[in-house]
């Protein structure tokens, strides 16, 4: 059973990353967000109901739709605005932007842009916990057209071969950019991949977050134990199209409609109605609060200064006499 405050935790943490990701639609929209955008508007409950799982010493690795990943885990929305927006106070002093973001001391890994490269450094980052000999776990979130690269097989191969603590979350929105999954896999569910690596595979309702928390809760605990990876595919549905973009003119308008009534913030809302642990009242004076929040990291990001051209080269070289040096 999980904590009436814990739920409500989660409730917050999936309005934050809904009203974030419209702030940051609109910024776009005003010319003040550098390169492209590609939000996780709809996805919330998988980022929230896995992160929900996680202690602030366990790792994440992210994709190119991954500020709900960073909300999630604990980023700040005023440093991840400031990134976005190409600010010198964002996590990686506005050099990243929208698809780079990290941040190690909560553990985000980074995210990044290369689809599916996020699985081999989780790999990587779950082999380093064996040898440390810790109990961390790692999350790697990505989604089905990134099952149908190498980097999926390869690093799930070698997890499960080294028994490592990793739970591989498939983030599976049914369409790859415009391609959708039907017409690249002759199977219905990526998590049916699993057996060939001998690993557990588990298909969820990704727009649930508590099915998407329960599930991950028993990937998380295995992985903690030492038992191996797990393979969690979470079907969910982005709300907006791949990129800021692209209109989606390639989803049947039916579909479209269907899925918006699985909104999953609107049925988690309607679930703690109905369990009398949050009130219409309540949920109207939260929504308002966090809309200030996200104002309050908007006016932080506009009003940080961009970096300086001299400082281009600053954070990619390591110090003369630092790591690695001669």
């Amino acid at each position: 059973m999980v904590e009436n405050a814990k739920l409500l935790e989660m409730y917050r943490q999936m309005l934050a990353i809904r009203f974030f990701e419209e702030k940051v639609f609109e910024l776009y929209g005003q010319n003040l967000v550098p390169g492209t955008i590609h939000l996780y508007t709809g996805e919330e409950a998988v980022a929230v109901g896995v992160c929900a799982n996680l202690r602030k010493d366990d790792y994440i690795t992210s994709t190119h739709r991954g500020h709900g990943h960073c909300i999630a885990k604990g980023a700040r929305l005023d440093k991840t605005m400031a990134e976005i927006l190409g600010r010198k106070t964002g996590y990686c002093k506005g050099k990243g932007g929208s698809m780079h973001i990290a941040d190690f001391s909560i553990g985000m890994l980074g995210a990044t842009a290369v689809v599916g490269a996020g699985i081999p450094i989780a790999a990587g980052a779950g082999l380093s916990i064996k040898l440390r000999g810790t109990d961390q776990v790692v999350a790697c979130f990505f989604g089905e057209g990134a099952s149908n690269q190498g980097t999926f097989h390869e690093g799930i191969n070698l997890a499960a071969v080294w028994s490592l603590p990793v739970v591989f979350v498939c983030e599976n929105n049914l369409y790859a950019m415009g391609t959708r999954q039907s017409r690249v896999m002759a199977i219905e569910n990526v998590a049916d991949r699993a057996v060939a690596y001998g690993i557990p595979g588990v298909v969820v309702d990704g727009n649930d977050v508590l099915a998407v928390y329960e599930a991950s809760r028993v990937a998380v605990e295995r992985a903690r134990q030492g038992e191996g990876p797990t393979l969690v595919e979470c079907k969910t549905y982005r709300q907006k199209g791949h990129s800021r973009f692209d209109a989606a003119t390639y989803r049947p308008r039916e579909e479209v409609e269907t899925w918006l009534k699985k909104d999953p913030i609107a049925r988690f809302q309607t679930r703690l109605f109905e369990i009398g642990i949050l009130t219409e009242t309540e949920a109207q004076n939260m929504v308002q609060e966090i809309k200030r929040s996200v104002d309050e990291a908007t006016k932080f990001a506009l009003e940080s200064p961009f970096p300086e051209p001299e400082e281009a080269l600053e954070d990619v070289y390591a110090e003369k006499g630092g790591a690695g040096a001669k």
